[in-house]
């Protein structure tokens, strides 16, 4: 790897297995990322990068805006015991190795997303580009949020998800949130009119029938409707009867949240509903310089390329609604694995994550890889 452009420190593969290892070890469910956030400060200012934790709790690291590598430093809760184990049959299986004896990192997080995050730091103090850990994705995405409208554009963004390091996500499908409340009157349950309980439930299933589609149309191009939890009963008063349904959208990139919306509240005859900020859809070219620039770097590592596109939601969703670059997700692990109690990462698969996005970083940086 090239490693003499302006800024840019080697980072031997030995010292970014030793980042991705602590930062596994630290515990950082949402809310809880600041220890994460200062051992990547620690890094950074040990290999002569300036570095700091912004308002929000962001890790910001400020160089060449050639490209900006970010990933979200937070997980999801749940402890799973930290330890490196040789890759046995179930991990072939499993699509975690590509052969027995390879060392597997188990630990929250290995997967989702601190193996792209801590690849994407050593990446970022070889080439000398900028990088931002940011917080909260796995919950209101505050850390995006706050950073589209406090720093200036870059002129390319890579995403840190696992997509194994062979796969380059162009697009996720949006979100919309809301919550429906009902209130009827209290009476005996003898008595046919529905109550208000009922009337989420009515409404939830029509609101599923709207958004129905044959098994033939691909699960990324159409809207999952999801209901997430559910409260009703007597009120404490007992003179009624309430109800509170909270519902989740996934919006496909030919439709946009205020047209699911619409088709969602056309089905309500009874209660109402409040809806939470939405998250648009993505869906990028393949043919922009950054994924140019990946399917080079992955066929340098003697891997066959892979677009991908995701059913769920990332923070690229909100870089692209604020920003107009090119951008795609990357970063090592199988995505099956996210939040599971088997997360597990191989490292030789985190090594070669590394050597992808600095040769992705150095050719957007108008270098040339070795």
């Amino acid at each position: 790897m090239n490693a003499s452009m302006t800024g840019a420190t080697d980072v031997s593969r030995q010292d970014a297995r030793n980042l991705l290892v602590d930062l596994v070890a630290i515990p950082s469910p949402t809310g809880e990322e600041r220890k994460a956030a200062e051992r990547l400060v620690e890094f950074f200012s040990a290999n002569g990068r300036e570095a700091w934790i912004d308002e929000v709790g962001n890790v910001r690291a400020p160089a060449d805006d050639a490209v900006l590598l970010t990933s979200h430093v937070d997980t999801v809760p749940g402890e799973i015991p930290v330890e490196v184990h040789p890759a046995d049959a179930d991990d072939l299986e499993d699509e975690v190795a590509e052969e027995e004896g390879e060392d597997v990192l188990w630990g929250r997080g290995s997967v989702d997303a601190t193996g792209p995050l801590a690849a994407m730091a050593a990446a970022a103090v070889r080439t000398g580009v900028s990088f931002v850990g940011v917080v909260g994705e796995e919950t209101s995405s505050r850390g995006a949020r706050h950073l589209v409208v406090d720093r200036e554009e870059p002129d390319a963004v890579v995403n840190g998800e696992p997509s194994g390091t062979t796969g380059i996500t162009l697009g996720y499908r949006g979100f919309l949130s809301g919550t429906y409340v009902a209130t009827s009157e209290s009476g005996h349950t003898s008595r046919p009119e529905p109550n208000a309980i009922q009337h989420a439930t009515e409404w939830w299933t029509n609101v599923e029938a709207a958004f129905e589609q044959d098994e033939y149309t691909p699960v990324f191009e159409r809207v999952t409707a999801k209901p997430v939890d559910i409260d009703g009963g007597i009120s404490e008063d007992g003179l009624s009867v309430e109800a509170t349904l909270q519902a989740q959208l996934r919006v496909p990139p030919s439709l946009d949240a205020e047209s699911v919306r619409e088709t969602a509240e056309a089905e309500l005859e009874i209660g109402t509903v409040s809806w939470a900020e939405p998250i648009p859809p993505v869906m990028e070219s393949p043919r922009t310089a950054v994924a140019r620039a990946f399917r080079a770097a992955i066929r340098k590592e003697g891997c066959d390329p892979r677009l991908v596109r995701k059913t769920g939601t990332s923070d690229m969703n909100l870089y692209a609604g604020a920003w107009g670059c090119p951008m795609v997700t990357y970063g090592p692990g199988n995505s099956d694995l996210d939040h599971a109690p088997n997360e597990r990462l191989s490292l030789a698969e985190f090594d070669r994550s590394v050597d992808v996005l600095t040769r992705v970083a150095t050719t957007l940086r108008g270098g040339e890889d070795e």
